[in-house]
């Protein structure tokens, strides 16, 4: 498989992963000023287990570290992701805790 490559699409509110002219996935979100919501994360079923979900997670989290963002992991995929790499923990919004 191409590099996956992702990026944010804000007049869709999402993130796209894409390998060459395939999309993969989305990163579904919500934002305002100073909180991105991240609501779902859609993978393509011939994609599942490649790493695609991580590198929208891995992604988006970046994105909000670099913008000062908080981050509310409303989507199942991403809140579990989070738990499993506990580097971006602090980024998530004290009250969704």
């Amino acid at each position: 498989m191409p590099e996956i490559t992702v990026k944010d699409v804000p007049a869709r509110h999402r993130y796209e992963a894409t390998a060459g002219e395939d999309l993969l996935g989305v990163a579904l979100y919500e934002r305002d000023a100073e909180v991105l919501v991240l609501t779902h994360t859609v993978v393509e079923p011939s994609a599942e287990g490649q790493g695609v979900g991580s590198a929208l997670a891995s992604a988006a989290l970046e994105a909000a570290r670099a913008e000062g963002l908080r981050v509310v992991p409303e989507c199942s995929f991403i809140a579990g992701w989070i738990d499993e790499h506990p580097e971006y923990a602090d980024l998530v919004d004290e009250r969704t805790d």
